[in-house]
């Protein structure tokens, strides 16, 4: 065929080509407005429903009635917590009086913490009644609060320890045998938002040394202290005769000290100088030279005085160093914990401040060794947090005060138990009663969007039926081949090539 008249097959089928694709694009354009019209006309305006009133959910008039951050609780019935009927309600209700005192003498705005104000209620009811026996103060204890299981979050359980208050002998002078000072805070201690005659500064937070009138650096450590930082001072309380004394005192808290002539000083936490506690017991167990199944201060006295150079190098790993005022308290009085009323042997606790508010009943039960290391004695007491602690940390934490004197520290030497914990909530927090209040949530809309919507029911295809199958899409038709036109080749002119 003639290169001209392929040429013109070419133009007449492009033209085709080109009309067929045009009637295409105009369908489709005239199903879309089609589409949209029928959009438009079905299902752009909804079936006309009656408007529902709007609802005033009351949740945000109902918050949570309490927040203890980082605990997991559990309401409990009276009777289902093991040991409450067991107890001695009168003792545990004689040392919720005493903080009550505390707690009725408070003016101004509650703690902005998990119970805040609301013991003030309880408090109240106790000033009023005399209970001479365990059936009226455990009557009182259900009238007045609601069981609550605590712990911390994904634990079953909380964990005690035990503390006391240490006798010890000392001088009021330095001598060969007494040399180890007892201080008492110095004046360039200084802590943020205290005033520095404070008593009892927070025993968490940043301390610092105040150089002039506005420089701030970090507090000596235990080992700069013992170096001799800060001695010379005329800060010496008392002189002891082994450091390993100091320590377990400045661990407790508390001490009495009795000297040579018969006079006695009683000392109570007054501040520290800003470093983390770090338990010595750990350390020892971690170098593997205490296993942690035989662990107690009895074994860490053991070990210091059976290694003077290893025991310095120890007592410098825990950097937090504790000062001491002195109190006015006899040898009959108790300690006085941080709620600032004497502490009640076996019915006081140290707990979390930053979590909990002094006063509050916890009564905790499981199995501590209190007869000997071995002995699994059944313990189920209610107790009243009044005091705290460094080491104290967590909602279900809480060292168990047992007194004064060697007993009462080789039983609190050997806590370091898992027990169970119930708080008890005063009743205007009970988060069942609360519950209570909440309304039912409305019903799901799912069957009034079924009405309004009904849809076909799918059928199954049962055995040996029919199911069409959509076939292929068809390809397009493929784009026509065009050869392209040989030109004739021209003759090519020989060049004569120069010599």
């Amino acid at each position: 065929m003639a290169p001209e008249a392929r040429i013109k097959i070419f133009l007449k089928n492009s033209a085709t080509a080109l009309c067929a694709g045009l009637v295409v694009l105009a369908s489709f354009s005239l199903g879309a407005e089609a589409a949209r019209r029928h959009y438009r006309s079905h299902y752009h305006h909804l079936p006309q429903v009656a408007a529902v009133p709007p609802r005033a959910l009351p949740y945000p008039q109902l918050p949570l009635p309490f927040e203890i951050p980082g605990a997991q609780y559990l309401p409990l019935a009276w009777a289902d917590v093991k040991g409450w009927t067991d107890d001695d309600h009168l003792a545990a209700y004689k040392t919720f009086r005493a903080s009550c005192r505390s707690i009725n003498a408070q003016t101004g705005a509650s703690e902005s913490k998990a119970l805040g104000g609301s013991l003030s209620e309880p408090c109240r009811a106790a000033k009023l009644l005399e209970a001479a026996d365990d059936a009226k103060a455990k009557t009182f204890f259900e009238e007045n609060f609601s069981p609550l299981r605590i712990s911390r979050l994904g634990e079953p359980d909380g964990f005690v320890t035990g503390y006391y208050e240490p006798v010890l002998e000392g001088s009021r002078t330095q001598t060969d045998v007494y040399n180890v000072p007892v201080y008492r805070r110095p004046s360039n201690l200084f802590v943020r938002g205290f005033n520095q005659a404070s008593v009892s500064l927070p025993n968490k937070g940043p301390v610092y040394r105040k150089i002039g009138r506005r420089k701030l650096v970090p507090y000596y450590d235990r080992g700069e202290i013992e170096d001799g930082k800060i001695a010379g001072r005329g800060l010496e309380i008392a002189w002891l005769k082994d450091p390993t004394d100091l320590l377990f005192a400045q661990i407790q808290g508390s001490a009495r000290i009795k000297f040579d002539d018969g006079g006695t000083v009683r000392l109570n936490y007054d501040s520290y100088n800003g470093y983390p506690y770090t338990a010595v017991g750990r350390v020892l167990i971690e170098r593997g030279i205490i296993p942690k199944e035989e662990m107690s201060m009895q074994k860490i006295r053991e070990w210091m005085a059976q290694n003077p150079d290893g025991a310095k190098e120890l007592r410098r790993q825990n950097r937090s160093y504790i000062f001491f005022r002195e109190v006015n308290l006899s040898d009959k009085d108790e300690a006085v914990g941080a709620q600032g009323i004497p502490l009640t042997a076996g019915r006081s606790i140290a707990v979390d401040k930053s979590l909990h508010v002094y006063g509050t009943p916890f009564f905790i039960e499981g199995e501590l060794p209190i007869e000997s290391e071995r002995s699994k004695t059944p313990f189920h007491r209610l107790m009243i947090a009044q005091d705290t602690g460094s080491a104290i940390v967590g909602p279900a934490r809480a060292d168990l005060y047992f007194g004064a004197g060697a007993d009462a520290g080789r039983v609190s030497g050997r806590l370091r138990h898992a027990m169970h914990f119930v708080m008890l909530v005063p009743k205007s927090l009970d988060p069942s009663v609360r519950a209570a209040r909440l309304p039912v949530p409305d019903p799901r809309p799912s069957e009034k969007i079924a009405k309004l919507f009904p849809q076909p029911a799918a059928s199954t295809p049962v055995k040996d039926e029919t199911v069409a199958i959509a076939g292929p899409v068809p390809l397009p038709a493929p784009r026509p081949v065009i050869e392209p036109v040989r030109e004739p080749r021209r003759p090519m002119k020989s060049r004569s090539h120069q010599q």
